[in-house]
């Protein structure tokens, strides 16, 4: 169990929110009593507040630090970049890492998958590679529909906030949403995928340009569908002339224990959504596709159709290239291995005390399913005063979501179980 230096939150914590609410948006920080701390500095999977309280991070920040806070090789190249080029003109007058940022995405992805070519679209923040993805199914098959998943989660910029299913960010803004998504039940069971594939089955899809899903849903809670999913949805998309787009923004880069999560059925899709641990800690992001279908966007005249200003930034490409560099040492891929089996003995009979509905996870990425949302926060509370950051997610934030470094040791992956059994049992009222 971390060693706490003092109350949770601490003074300064408590000071900054105060400031915090007078110069932000109320909607965007949640200030409550006990919440939030605010971080000072982080190192592998610790973080300290300006209170000088230690915590264990079993968020991995979003999912962004699964090489570790402060990552010696990942701080390194952004300090050679920034000190030889802080910003450049990305689609202008490039930077040289840029193309090898490219490179390696195209090579980590369709060229590690022996699927040809592949061309990269860069983005800062993740739901602007989902839209990316959705103006190129448009292009390469001049149909405007997509096609998507109850409970899926894929960005809040109006592109991307189309096919994301929850209606607490989409109900303020239904009416100036458009109109293009087919909504598509998630299967959790095999019964639910023979529904599905029937369903589909009489699809004729005449609109759909895209199938957008994520191969386990994040931020809907940690859940993961049965074998042979992908399969049904890449025949599908092949039968019908649509491309598949996986949405790897969260699963992405060893988090449920394969490179990417799309690699467990061996399925290629069309199109795939890269962010958060892409770098370890720059907000950049990529839509990466196939050479053929990527060549659906016209030659640029000098004004690209998509851009931004900070597109192909020197810092973060730099950042891509060395976090890459160590996604593909062997080494990581056994470190998720261990933290699986860390977790899953952590975790193992959690289930069984009341207020528990269900624990369930693949490689670093695990969620436990409280009877919810007000458990589940009482949890996350509890959790935080002892020294461990976690985050809720699903429909209704009854699911503790868990997604930590890799760099998280077996024996803070124990006491961390420890710790939760004991805030869960207070919950409860049996301690």
């Amino acid at each position: 169990m971390p060693e706490m230096a003092g109350e949770v939150p601490g003074p300064r914590s408590r000071r900054l929110a105060g400031e915090l609410r007078e110069v932000e948006s109320r909607n965007v920080t949640h200030v409550a009593e006990g919440w939030p701390v605010f971080w000072e500095r982080a190192a592998g999977c610790n973080v300290w507040d300006v209170d000088g309280n230690r915590y264990v991070d079993l968020t991995g920040a979003f999912a962004v630090a699964s090489l570790g806070h402060g990552r010696r090789e990942l701080v390194e190249a952004m300090r050679v970049q920034s000190e030889r080029l802080l910003h450049g003109m990305g689609d202008v007058h490039p930077s040289a890492v840029k193309v090898e940022c490219c490179r390696a995405l195209g090579e980590v992805t369709f060229g590690r998958w022996g699927a040809g070519g592949s061309r990269t679209v860069l983005s800062s923040s993740g739901f602007e590679a989902v839209e990316t993805a959705m103006k190129t199914a448009m292009l390469a098959t001049g149909r405007p529909g997509v096609a998507a998943f109850e409970g899926g989660y894929h960005g809040l910029g109006y592109g991307a906030l189309a096919p994301t299913a929850r209606g607490k960010f989409r109900d303020p803004f239904r009416e100036q949403l458009p109109a293009m998504v087919e909504r598509w039940p998630f299967p959790v069971t095999a019964e639910e995928l023979g529904d599905l594939a029937e369903r589909l089955e009489g699809t004729d899809g005449g609109r759909i340009g895209a199938v957008l899903v994520e191969p386990v849903q994040g931020r809907g809670g940690v859940v993961a569908p049965p074998e042979g999913f992908l399969g049904l949805l890449r025949s599908w998309c092949d039968g019908r002339g649509a491309l598949l787009v996986c949405d790897e923004i969260f699963t992405g880069f060893h988090r449920t224990g394969d490179m990417f999560a799309c690699e467990r059925e061996g399925i290629v899709p069309d199109l795939i959504c890269l962010g958060k641990a892409m770098s370890g800690g720059f907000p950049i992001s990529a839509c990466v596709g196939r050479e053929d279908v990527m060549k659906a966007w016209p030659e640029s005249d000098g004004e690209a159709l998509h851009t931004s200003t900070f597109l192909g930034h020197p810092v973060g490409c730099a950042m891509v290239v060395a976090a890459i560099r160590l996604h593909l040492d062997p080494e990581t891929g056994e470190a998720v291995r261990r933290v699986a089996a860390a977790m899953e003995r952590a975790l193992a009979g959690l289930e069984d005390l009341a207020g528990v509905r269900d624990v369930r996870g693949r490689g670093a990425m695990w969620g436990v399913e409280m009877e919810g949302g007000a458990r589940a926060q009482q949890v996350v509370g509890g959790m935080l005063r002892g020294g461990y950051l976690l985050l809720a997610g699903g429909e209704a934030g009854e699911v503790l979501s868990l997604t930590p470094p890799f760099v998280i040791t077996d024996e803070e992956v124990g006491a961390f179980g420890e710790s939760l059994r004991r805030v869960v049992r207070e919950v409860e009222g049996y301690e």
